[in-house]
């Protein structure tokens, strides 16, 4: 029996999308064990899954470094056959170099990948998408084509949202950790003043993103619009997006959790580009983007905190 460590200590989206290499393993090699390592906060995301056995968590925000080198001996000790490091930066390299895996995989771009048994590069900007960049790291064990990441709610979490279903209605999830991966509020109630009367809008995100999603609201002039966020889990919105007419979302989390649960979904994408490898894997999937080209665009990898031009074209201009 093999005994793989997936790594994974970045952002909600990366989890979701490393997923894919948890189906991949587990459908080569059934018999095997499949352990993964992320960052404390996002370990919900993987309850239910029945192909993880333990989910390990680094907790980041306390004792950061004491964490680390406890985490670390506590991957040595499990004796992996393989540590597949999805992370490209040095604490998760350390983690990987100091593991004791017969395999260490990783990407060249890990300032640790000097002590990986396998690393290949990692290029944003081709076209490639993520999940088979990742895919490449697994190929020689597996093969060339990626898997879909997959998450797994609860018949609990079916439960939990049933209530908001007895009707059509669409998700929208409006804000990102970004301000410039994000429609601008302007936009969105265009987008929701736009729906049927009969349809229920319901807003999702965290509890921090509570006030603007109540902004949002408050502007449209829709009335049946509740604002959820803060108020469902990971899987509860996933299970919520799964049987939606439609989920509208940025280039963010929400995204990617719609193609966990391959949910109908219609992606805004504003200073970040479908290049970059991050678009929506469901079937029913819709890009888009402003049409006028922008010489500003992108701006970078994950967004800024303002336009730094000012007028945030790649947003404002964008048809709804």
């Amino acid at each position: 029996m093999k005994k793989f460590l997936v790594i994974q200590t970045a952002f909600i989206g990366d989890v979701i999308l490393a997923t894919a290499v948890v189906e991949k393993l587990k459908d080569y090699y059934p018999e095997s064990r499949i352990d993964f390592l992320l960052r404390k906060g996002n370990e919900s995301l993987l309850i239910n899954n029945p192909h993880i056995e333990e989910v390990l968590i680094w907790d980041k925000k306390s004792k950061k470094y004491d964490n680390l080198k406890s985490l670390s001996r506590t991957v040595k000790h499990e004796q992996y056959d393989v540590v597949v490091n999805l992370h490209r930066f040095s604490s998760s390299g350390l983690i990987t170099a100091f593991s004791g895996a017969k395999e260490k995989l990783g990407f060249k771009k890990n300032p640790l990948s000097f002590s990986f048994t396998k690393k290949i590069p990692h290029v944003i900007g081709d076209g490639t998408h993520e999940v088979q960049r990742n895919q490449q790291l697994i190929a020689h064990l597996t093969d060339n084509d990626a898997a879909k990441p997959r998450l797994y709610p609860s018949n609990q979490d079916y439960e939990k949202v049933s209530d908001y279903k007895s009707g059509k209605y669409v998700c929208m999830a409006p804000t990102s950790v970004w301000f410039t991966k994000q429609l601008p509020r302007e936009q969105w109630v265009k987008l929701i003043d736009k729906m049927d009367d009969r349809t229920a809008v319901y807003l999702l995100g965290g509890p921090a993103d509570a006030a603007a999603c109540e902004a949002i609201k408050a502007a449209s002039k829709h009335k049946k619009v509740e604002n959820l966020s803060g108020k469902l889990s990971f899987l509860e919105s996933a299970a919520l997006m799964q049987t939606a007419s439609m989920n509208y979302v940025n280039d963010s989390a929400p995204l990617h959790i719609a193609s966990a649960v391959n949910a109908p979904v219609t992606a805004y994408f504003c200073s970040t580009i479908p290049a970059f490898g991050f678009t929506p894997l469901s079937d029913n999937a819709t890009i888009v983007e402003v049409q006028e080209r922008l010489d500003c665009r992108p701006c970078g990898l994950h967004g800024k905190k303002e336009c730094p031009k000012g007028h945030f074209d790649c947003g404002y201009k964008i048809r709804i």
